[in-house]
C-alpha cells in the first residue's frame, strides 16, 4: 500500500476551472450505512468499490473522501491515478452512540495524510450547546485544524448546530441562523484559517444560502447527505445544489451516498448529472 501511495500519479487540489466534484465515502467507519429507507444499502465493500470505480471514471469527477480501509483498497486497484485524495478523519461519532458528538479522531491522522501523499483532510463538526462531548469535539478539531495548517494541506471543515429529538436522535438544524452560526464557528477554529474550507449543507429554504455563505470569505463546498429513495427527490436535490453553486465562495460538490446509490440505480448518470451543475 505504502508502494502503491508513493508511485500515485498526482495533481493540483484545483484543475483549471477552479472547482471541485468529489465523490464521499466515509460512511461506513461512522457505522452509517443506509441510504433511504435501506438500512445496509453500504455494507457490501466490493460493490461499494465498483460503484466507486465507477464514479471515479466518469469525466468531471476530481476525486474521492473516505477513510483509510476504501481508500487502501483504491490503491491498489489504481483507482486514484490524477485525482484528489481526501483523508477522513474523526469517525468516532458513531451514528445513534449515546457518544455521537463526542466525535473522537479515528481516522487519518494529519501525518498519514502527509505520508501517503494525500491531498485534504475531512472533519465533521457537530456542535450540540447542551451536550458537553462537542466541546472536546471543538479543541481537538482545532488542533487538527492547526496540524494540518503546519503541513500546508487544505483541510475541510463540515459543521452543524445539531440536537437531540425527545427520543433520543440526533438531527442537524438546517435552518439559515444554525448553519450561519455553524459557519461562524468553524471558521474560527485554530490559529489560522489559510488551509480551511467549509464543507455545507444546502439550508432548508434554499433561498437562505446567498445570505448564509456570507457568514464568512472561506472556500466552500457543497455536501449531498441523504436525500431520500425516490427520483423526485433526487432532481429536487440537484435543484438546490443548482442554485447554491453560483454563490462566489462556494467551489464545488462533495456528494456520496446519493450519486454511489441513486434512486434509478445508474451511477454513471447520477454523476454526470451533478458534474453538469458545475
Amino acid at each position: 500500500m505504502a508502494e502503491a501511495a508513493a508511485r500515485r500519479a498526482r495533481r493540483p487540489l484545483l484543475n483549471e476551472n477552479g472547482r471541485l466534484m468529489i465523490v464521499a465515502a466515509d460512511h461506513p467507519a461512522r457505522g452509517a450505512l443506509g441510504v433511504g429507507d435501506r438500512k445496509l444499502a453500504m455494507a457490501n465493500r466490493a460493490d461499494l468499490l465498483e460503484r466507486l470505480c465507477l464514479a471515479l471514471s466518469r469525466p468531471g469527477v476530481d476525486g474521492v473522501l473516505a477513510t483509510a480501509d476504501i481508500l487502501d483498497d483504491l490503491l491498489l486497484l489504481g483507482a486514484l491515478d490524477h485525482k484528489v485524495v481526501m483523508g477522513s478523519m474523526n469517525r468516532g461519532g458513531l451514528q445513534g452512540a449515546s457518544f455521537e458528538l463526542d466525535d473522537r479522531f479515528t481516522g487519518h491522522r494529519p501525518e498519514d495524510i502527509e505520508r501517503l501523499g494525500f491531498d485534504a483532510g475531512k472533519l465533521l463538526l457537530r456542535v450540540d450547546y447542551a451536550d458537553p462531548g462537542s466541546l472536546t469535539t471543538l479543541e481537538s478539531t482545532a488542533r487538527a485544524i492547526d496540524a494540518m495548517a503546519a503541513r500546508r494541506l487544505p483541510v475541510f471543515v463540515e459543521p452543524f448546530i445539531s440536537r437531540r429529538t425527545p427520543e433520543g436522535k440526533l438531527t442537524n438544524d438546517l435552518s439559515a441562523e444554525a448553519v450561519t452560526r455553524s459557519i461562524a464557528i468553524a471558521s474560527g477554529l485554530g490559529g489560522s484559517s489559510a488551509y480551511t474550507w467549509l464543507k455545507v449543507p444546502v439550508t432548508e429554504n434554499p433561498d437562505d444560502m446567498a445570505r448564509v455563505m456570507e457568514t464568512s470569505t472561506l472556500p466552500a463546498v457543497l455536501l449531498g447527505g441523504d436525500i431520500g429513495d425516490s427520483p423526485e427527490d433526487q432532481v429536487a436535490a440537484y435543484e438546490k445544489w443548482r442554485g447554491a453553486l453560483r454563490l462566489p465562495t462556494v467551489r464545488g460538490l462533495v456528494v456520496g451516498r446519493s450519486l454511489l446509490y441513486p434512486a434509478d440505480g445508474d451511477v454513471a448518470a447520477a454523476v454526470d448529472t451533478a458534474v453538469g451543475l458545475l
